[in-house]
């Protein structure tokens, strides 16, 4: 049966004089069937490269779907070999800018993936891409775009920049051929040879942020009738299983990775509770890939509280409650205090950055509480500002030399 989702097309382009140099993007939304043009944008960039200020294109194209509809098929084109081969996963990402970058443009498919739409890329030859490019010209001469034609929300609509140009036309050159110099081009064409011929970066390099990076990919558990009645939900206590909402997270979850991947391999790691084994299948399918359980990635033991009602704690006992947030020597009867969670989460997660490559790791808020804080040095008595709801992703990445980056939290 035909697809009813709605189809959009993203055209999207960006440019640097000098590369790096002044450098800006364009986008815009079109109707796939009636060709109409429901958004545009454009913006500078300061000094950036060419391949940052087109990742910056296809971003802002992205987003702009999210306005118009989040669940809709969509098909982003450009003419950057470079960003269409990266994006579909073909081609390594080195760069660290453009891999930033290319995780953040993920996330936003993500986002309209988990929304039931989809998103494909697609390259097309420079003179197909004109009125991108055009807009990215309006970005690289300082203008500011986000018009919104049809279809929008209607926020910032017209011309940010003040100048009263708000017909899209750019008073720089359009025709694609003047914005990218002699020396951009051939470093461009350098970064498309560099992934045909060496696939597989190899050894780490030496120094910091250099090397290949081993990117891990938490993500929490769908809820349970346990998290609805607000009921402390450890590994020593009755183990439910996802609920029909829990159950619908999962599979949201599961899109989300599989487009954030974007076709790259990946290891899918679980805890041992059912809800989280549960929502690992549902993450691990659309991949095609069999999950491992590791126990170290459990939920804490809460030892004689394990399923009681935490309005019932806050009533009762709220010192002993507060001790056990505050103190991360407490334990419960029976249980294990949260020194003891993180050393065995910490562990794990040691035992998933060995591995190398790309894991995703089903689990639950504290174990997501313990690598946040550990990588981040959070102390631990700010370690509940530390959001992550039921079926989110977090993302980092550890490099060779120790040095992390954490791509972004609590992602839905």
């Amino acid at each position: 049966m035909p697809s009813t989702r709605r189809a959009l097309v993203i055209e999207a382009d960006g440019g640097s004089r000098g590369n790096p140099g002044v450098a800006g993007y364009g986008a815009l939304v079109r109707d796939a069937i009636s060709g109409r043009v429901l958004w545009e944008g454009a913006a500078p960039l300061g000094k950036e490269s060419n391949n940052v200020a087109e990742y910056s294109g296809l971003i802002a194209g992205l987003k702009a779907v999210l306005r118009i509809d989040a669940g809709a098929d969509v098909e982003a084109r450009m003419d950057s070999k470079l960003v269409v081969e990266q994006m579909a996963g073909r081609w390594k990402i080195k760069h660290p800018d453009m891999r930033q970058l290319a995780l953040e443009a993920r996330d936003v498919a993500a986002q309209i993936s988990a929304a039931g739409g989809s998103v494909s890329f697609t390259w097309i030859p420079r003179e197909q891409n004109k009125d991108a490019d055009a807009l990215s010209n309006d970005g690289m001469d300082g203008r500011t775009i986000d018009r919104m034609l049809g279809d929008g929300d209607g926020d910032g609509d017209g011309d940010s920049d003040g100048d009263g140009d708000s017909d899209g036309d750019s008073d720089g050159d359009s025709d694609g051929g003047t914005d990218r110099d002699a020396d951009g081009a051939a470093e461009s064409v350098a970064e498309v040879v560099d992934e045909l011929i060496d696939p597989d970066p190899g050894p780490a390099a030496t120094g910091p942020w250099q090397g290949t990076p081993t990117r891990i990919v938490l993500v929490r558990h769908g809820v349970t009738d346990f998290t609805v009645a607000s009921r402390l939900d450890g590994r020593g206590g009755s183990d439910p299983s996802l609920n029909t909402a829990g159950q619908a997270q999962a599979a949201a979850a599961g899109r989300a990775v599989a487009h954030l991947l974007g076709g790259s391999p990946a290891r899918v790691v679980t805890s041992s509770l059912a809800r989280a084994r549960q929502t690992g299948a549902a993450v691990a399918e659309p991949i095609a890939v069999t999950p491992v359980v590791d126990a170290d990635w459990d939920e804490q033991d809460f030892g004689d509280w394990d399923g009681a009602s935490i309005p019932d704690l806050v009533r009762d006992h709220p010192g002993e409650l507060t001790a056990m947030r505050a103190d991360p020597a407490y334990t419960r009867p029976g249980g294990e205090s949260h020194d003891q969670l993180a050393a065995r989460v910490v562990a794990a997660f040691d035992r998933v950055v060995a591995a190398g490559g790309t894991t995703v790791v089903v689990c639950h808020r504290k174990p997501i509480m313990c690598v946040l804080t550990h990588v981040l040095g959070i102390p631990h008595d700010k370690v509940w500002r530390l959001a992550a709801a039921p079926g989110s992703l977090t993302a980092l990445e550890v490099w060779p030399d120790g040095n992390v980056s954490v791509a972004f939290t609590n992602r839905s």
